[in-house]
C-alpha cells in the first residue's frame, strides 16, 4: 500500500494527515516532508493518525528524527488519532513517554 501525505497551515499549525501505511518504502516520502516543517520556529505540527493501519519501525525511526529536529529548532509535533495497532507500537517502545501523543485513541485495523 502506498502513504498519502496532505499538509495545511492554519495560523502556527501545520497539519499533517497520513493515510496508508508508513513503512521502508513509504517512510522517505514522510521524512521528507515532515522534517522541513520541524525547522520552522515557533511552529505546531500535528500528525494525524487516524487513517494509518500500519507502521514499522522505519516509520519510528522518522517521528524519532523529527521530535529531535523540533527540540533543536523549538517548534512542536503532536500525534494525534492513533489507531490501536500503530499507538501499540510507540507504547511498546516507550515513545509514549517522550513524545506528545494525543489520549485519544482510535479502535479497529
Amino acid at each position: 500500500m502506498n502513504l498519502t501525505v496532505d499538509v495545511t497551515n492554519k495560523d502556527k499549525v501545520t497539519t499533517v494527515s497520513l493515510a496508508g501505511e508508513v513503512d521502508a518504502f513509504t517512510a522517505p516520502k514522510l521524512k521528507d516532508t515532515l522534517l522541513p516543517l520541524t525547522k520552522e520556529d515557533g511552529q505546531t505540527i500535528e500528525v494525524d493518525l487516524q487513517e494509518v493501519n500500519y507502521m514499522d519501525s522505519t516509520g519510528l525511526g522518522v517521528f524519532i528524527s523529527a521530535l529531535k529536529s523540533t527540540k533543536e529548532h523549538d517548534t512542536n509535533l503532536k500525534l494525534v488519532q492513533m489507531q490501536d495497532r500503530v499507538h501499540r507500537l510507540f507504547k511498546i517502545t516507550g515513545l509514549t513517554e517522550i513524545m506528545d501523543i494525543d489520549n485519544t485513541v482510535r479502535g479497529g485495523m
